[in-house]
């Protein structure tokens, strides 16, 4: 039997749990031995909600302290690729505001970005004044590398917007309104690891954001392209993008090898080539996490 006082107290403790999917979070969950809750209204500590409960019943409902969801309520404002530009670039003016530009400058550890369609007109104002530039395209919630492409003319950009049928004059048509993309400019000079690009994955959890506790894992990893990086074919995505559901499909990968790294073997390589001093990067890194956290805290 549940007894909410002596859980309070950590005794004899039993966690009850509903969860909307059926599939291995569900088997997870049951395995833990907590106690599964199938009852509309029975009591709940933890609540598996897909996005669809989160939209229709998370802002009609009152949780008492004890209950706990997977989703915090706008989680998308970091999660969705153009609303964590918005909210990076709004810190960003917040700490030049609030305290000077050098300061500010610390956050210019993301690359020029804009969102289409709505941003189109001014990010062919600034493409113009870097002519030679190469940049990327990236759907705002397709995740694998769907959608991705990269391009240096902006006749890529017009055959690709007519094709999505945009209409940037403000006109209607009957039309299903297209997915928008954000646009970064391209880091073309990486760091490579044997001439090849790489990303690196790192899981962070928060369990709280007013007062905001924010917990890094430790176990991430590194991904790796398949092919050894070069300009010379923008349209090469087994060179330009790390995603491992993309590396897979190359010709020559290995599966027995693989693209990724743990992050020790990371470390490690970064320690004998270069000494200690690359280290700091992931102090670096750590504050980016908790300055992206630290923005949406009060959404």
């Amino acid at each position: 039997m549940y007894n909410r006082n002596r859980a309070n107290r950590g005794e004899n403790r039993v966690i009850r749990f509903k969860c909307t999917l059926q599939n291995t979070i569900a088997d997870v969950l049951r395995s833990r031995g907590w106690q599964e809750v199938k009852e509309e209204s029975g009591d709940w500590d933890f609540y598996w909600a897909d996005v669809g409960w989160m939209r229709e019943v998370f802002d009609h409902c009152y949780m008492e302290e004890h209950m706990r969801l997977n989703h915090f309520r706008n989680h998308y404002e970091l999660t969705r690729k153009n609303l964590m530009a918005k909210n990076l670039k709004r810190l960003r003016k917040q700490i030049e505001r609030d305290s000077s530009k050098i300061e500010a400058a610390k956050c210019d550890f993301f690359p020029t970005t804009f969102e289409l369609p709505a941003d189109y007109h001014i990010f062919v104002e600034e493409f113009k004044r870097s002519p030679n530039s190469t940049w990327i395209m990236k759907p705002i919630a397709k995740s694998q590398g769907k959608g991705i492409f990269l391009f240096r003319k902006l006749k890529d950009i017009m055959e690709w917007k007519k094709e999505d049928s945009w209409k940037i004059d403000g006109t209607k048509d009957d039309r299903e309104p297209v997915e928008n993309y954000v646009v970064q400019r391209y880091i073309d000079n990486p760091y490579l690891i044997g001439g090849r690009k790489f990303d690196i994955r790192c899981y962070v959890l928060v369990t709280s954001y007013i007062p905001l506790k924010v917990w890094l894992y430790r176990s991430g990893f590194g991904r790796m392209s398949n092919t050894r990086y070069s300009l010379d074919s923008i349209e090469d995505t087994f060179v330009h993008l790390t995603n491992v559901a993309i590396q897979k499909t190359a010709p020559d990968y290995d599966p027995e090898k693989g693209c990724k790294w743990s992050l020790i073997q990371l470390r490690m390589y970064l320690l004998a080539k270069h000494g200690p001093e690359p280290l700091k990067l992931y102090s670096e890194v750590w504050t980016t996490f908790l300055s992206r956290a630290y923005k949406v805290h009060r959404k």
